[in-house]
């Protein structure tokens, strides 16, 4: 099931804890970059058949930034170069900030039928402190007016671990969102990266994260109400009403197949005399736009080793609820789990942290909690 991965890297205001290739202020290149986005995908049509994709995302950035008629053209450009499945999943990340309801109708009109809006939280003070351009009234108004313009699978980001953040707020957050009745829920805990201007904020004293106790206790007690309220957890962070999970992302977590266009775009393929392979866009805006119809805005892809292919599967693999189905691991390794990885997987079923059913090995709910150090055994 591959998935086609577009990146808009333009964005309003970068926020504090941004690490991601955007670029602020750098609206009036829009036209240029969506056409330079349709050139590489000329052009990738071109050397090959890709098959059918079944999701398309558009990520950033800040998608939303593109007017009804610009997401228009681009996506019409996208079909008549690609093929995409009838039924194909099309989402479309937003930010509240930027969206009215003419803005939604369009996107509907043009075929998005996913909304990931990012909320992250409905507390004015915690939105300021993580640089958000949107305020909680323009929050709630996103959601209402996303639901206004027909939309049914509807995405809401949410942040704990916030700076100042009690866990008050947060679970208000959550349920005030949970009032809107989105079918998705993603719940993710900040990560503070270095080189952003959080990180230095926080390295100068300026602003104060909450201790890991009340993270880890935000995120207990979010999970606690998400799933009373009928969310089901499918991955660490994502957790989805019945027939709601993101195809797009189960498809990463199954380190398949998604070839990504734009500035800054990664894909990973398995190519004829190559293999599984990765290749990477420049992140440079200008040199994108400019290179775009030559092919000189991408790396030479790179095979990777079967090692690292089987690690990548067994560490995205095990970020979801289920886990690695493990004749899925067999099909494309020719080993099973347990052969390849016969320390770790003991080791891990020893202390509680894994465990095998139903054809798949999966962490616990301990081992969940602890992804990060039960995947340094499969390192060993």
């Amino acid at each position: 099931m591959p998935g086609l991965y577009l990146h808009i890297p333009f964005c309003q205001q970068k926020c504090l804890y941004c690490d991601f290739v955007s670029y602020p202020g750098q609206q009036a290149r829009l036209e240029a970059y969506i056409e330079a986005l349709l050139m590489e995908a000329e052009r990738f049509v071109k050397e090959r058949d890709w098959g059918l994709f079944e999701t398309v995302f558009l990520g950033g950035g800040t998608p939303s930034l593109l007017s009804g008629a610009q997401l228009t053209y681009l996506l019409d450009g996208i079909r008549q170069r690609f093929k995409l499945s009838p039924e194909a999943e099309i989402s479309m990340e937003c930010n509240p900030g930027t969206l009215d309801l003419e803005k939604l109708l369009a996107y509907r009109a043009a075929g998005v039928n996913r909304l990931s809006i990012g909320v992250q939280s409905l507390e004015n003070h915690l939105l300021k402190s993580i640089g958000r351009i949107h305020n909680a009234a323009q929050a709630e108004q996103a959601l209402a007016l996303a639901q206004q313009a027909g939309f049914k699978n509807i995405n809401v980001d949410v942040m704990h671990g916030l700076p100042g953040q009690q866990q008050e707020e947060y679970i208000h957050t959550l349920n005030r969102i949970i009032d809107f009745s989105p079918t998705h829920i993603s719940a993710y805990c900040l990560i503070v990266e270095q080189g952003t201007p959080l990180s230095a904020q926080i390295e100068a004293g300026i602003v104060k994260l909450p201790e890991e106790d009340n993270t880890y206790l935000m995120q207990d007690l979010g999970m606690l109400l998400l799933e009373e309220r009928g969310y089901k957890r499918y991955e660490i962070s994502n957790f989805a009403r019945p027939g709601y999970t993101c195809a797009h992302n189960i498809n990463y977590w199954n380190n398949g197949a998604y070839l990504g266009l734009g500035a800054g775009a990664h894909s990973a393929w398995n190519l004829p005399g190559l293999g599984w392979s990765r290749w990477e866009n420049t992140f440079d805006i200008e040199e994108y736009i400019a290179g775009s119809a030559s092919g000189r805005v991408i790396n030479e892809p790179q095979r990777i080793p079967k090692k690292e292919e089987q690690f990548e599967t067994i560490m995205l693999g095990l970020r979801q609820i289920c886990g690695v189905k493990l004749d899925a691991f067999f099909k494309r390794f020719g080993v099973s789990v347990f052969d390849a990885y016969p320390k770790a997987t003991q080791k891990l079923m020893d202390i509680g942290w894994l465990e095998a059913t139903q054809g798949y090995i999966r962490l616990t709910t301990k081992g969940l909690d602890m992804q990060n150090t039960a995947l340094q055994y499969f390192l060993e």
